[in-house]
């Protein structure tokens, strides 16, 4: 099929400018979204699967402070959300008090959206404590937009989330 000089011309610019528009308002607001919720509510938005919900989840606190009684087993975990990966969402650190988890999603099948930082938010996955090397503090630090290096002991729990629940402020 052969498309003239006139059907490129009108069919070109209009996709240009859908493309630039679409690019302004993600530039303007920041945030990178790259997956949709599977559930929304007024208090939250769920990503990734849904996942059973025990009376009570632990605190992150909770969890490090007994991490020897979890490791390698699925857990629920109220936390907030300190930092995300600013390029894509792929990964988050989640605090409670002093303690700290890097979280990252089951089989890279969801992202976040880069503006949860300051969020609540409950997950449920697979805990670990896990040595990270100063070389992937320096990625991760770079993926958060920081400048200067993290120390590989701020990322020694790890938890490999199936599903997060991020509740709105």
């Amino acid at each position: 099929m052969k498309i003239s000089c006139s059907s490129r011309l009108i069919f070109c610019p209009a996709v240009v400018v859908l493309l630039l528009a679409a690019s302004l308002q993600a530039s303007e607001k920041g945030v990178v979204r790259l997956s949709d919720p599977v559930e929304t509510t007024s208090s939250y938005e769920l990503y990734g699967e849904r996942f059973p919900e025990p009376e009570k989840p632990l605190n992150l606190g909770e969890l490090v402070e007994n991490s020897d009684q979890h490791l390698d087993g699925n857990v629920l975990v109220h936390t907030r959300i300190a930092k995300v990966c600013q390029k894509k969402g792929c990964f988050f650190v989640a605090t409670d008090g002093a303690a700290t988890a890097r979280i990252t999603f089951k089989d890279y099948g969801f992202f976040i959206p880069t503006d949860s930082g300051g969020k609540q938010a409950t997950l449920y996955g697979v805990f670990s404590r896990q040595p990270v090397s100063e070389a992937e503090a320096e990625h991760y630090a770079d993926d958060l937009g920081e400048s200067g290096k993290l120390n590989a002991e701020d990322f020694s729990y790890s938890i490999v989330a199936k599903g997060v629940k991020i509740f709105k402020s």
